[in-house]
């Protein structure tokens, strides 16, 4: 299985029950979260939507990054997670956002030698929750994957906490 259907669904039925909805911005999970969640039955009444972003121009253009920083940064970073979670709520008019950015692969070339993500969530203009995850996994579909399920379990754990 793909994605963690458990987790899914119960963020699903969260947000149904309290009328509050979820869009995504990505960038290394390349569209997993997007597809994690409309694999819920009735996506609609609570996924807004998402934008897959994967590079650095992209990113600023379509999510209103500050582009120097996003520069300095290659456009990962605790804070850009942050702005694109924020920024993908003002997009796609939601209640909570999820932004994520990192590396699927090592780049030793670029001095990335590890694989990992940071990824936020939002409520409207406003960050509640941020992190930096990473993965055992070498194969980048692996990861993406699993970079996905973790950032659905610790949205499904926020909203189960703020019950």
């Amino acid at each position: 299985m793909l994605y963690n259907l458990d987790n899914i669904n119960s963020i699903k039925d969260i947000l149904v029950e309290i009328k509050k909805t979820l869009s995504v911005a990505e960038s290394v999970t390349s569209g997993h979260l997007q597809a994690a969640l409309s694999a819920a039955s009735d996506a609609s009444f609570f996924f807004q939507g998402g934008i897959t972003a994967y590079n650095a121009g992209q990113k600023t253009r379509q999510l209103n990054l500050e582009p120097i920083y996003a520069k300095e940064e290659n456009c990962v970073s605790e804070r850009i997670a942050g702005e694109m979670a924020v920024n993908v709520n003002k997009m796609f008019l939601s209640h909570y956002g999820i932004g994520i950015t990192g590396y699927a692969t090592v780049m030793p070339e670029s001095d990335i030698n590890d694989v990992y993500a940071y990824f936020a969530i939002a409520s409207r203009d406003e960050v509640l929750f941020s992190k930096k995850i990473s993965s055992s996994k070498t194969d980048s579909i692996e990861v993406q994957l699993d970079f996905t399920n973790q950032v659905c379990a610790e949205f499904n754990s926020l909203l189960k906490n703020a019950r």
